[in-house]
């Protein structure tokens, strides 16, 4: 099997398992509860985004890994990461449904440009991402799955109560 092939098929796999992931564990967690309350995990998992940084050290991805694609996709996150935690920071307050919408939308943006940019306009190979490739391989299908899962709370007509 070609490098390509072996990558896309580990993304495959890797979105099927995240999105059986949050369909069978977090979903029935979260869908009863307050937007805000449910949005809690979620913005927790995302505040780690720093991590898309590594994306800039040299040794850890291979030099011919294009600035072009490793600046806004590190960069990218970093502003994800910040938008979640005044999504956190707000938590109940007024403006916080705005905040999460802010946040959702710029999070998932960042994510979709990352692989429009690496995938289909640079070319970018797996060697090239290094010890990186984890972050691409594991945890960006878990982040568009959980994008996706606040998207569905967001749009939802009205709020849920509380049930224990």
């Amino acid at each position: 099997m070609t490098e390509r092939l072996l990558f896309n098929l580990g993304m495959a796999f890797s979105f099927l398992a995240w999105a059986m992931v949050c369909r069978v564990y977090l979903w029935p967690r979260v869908r009863i509860l307050p937007l805000q309350d449910a949005a809690r995990p979620i913005l927790f998992l995302h505040v780690f985004r720093f991590v898309g940084s590594t994306f800039l050290i040299p040794g850890i991805v291979s030099p011919e890994l294009p600035h072009a694609w490793a600046e806004p996709a590190a960069y990218g996150d970093l502003a994800a990461m910040a938008l979640a935690w005044v999504a956190l920071a707000l938590g109940r307050r007024p403006g916080s449904r705005a905040a999460l919408w802010v946040f959702n939308l710029w999070g998932t943006a960042d994510l979709l440009f990352a692989f429009y940019r690496g995938i289909l306009h640079l070319g970018i190979h797996a060697s090239w991402l290094g010890a990186a490739i984890w972050i691409v391989m594991v945890y960006v299908p878990l982040l568009v799955c959980t994008h996706v899962t606040l998207f569905v709370l967001l749009l939802r007509r009205t709020q849920r109560p509380y049930r224990a």
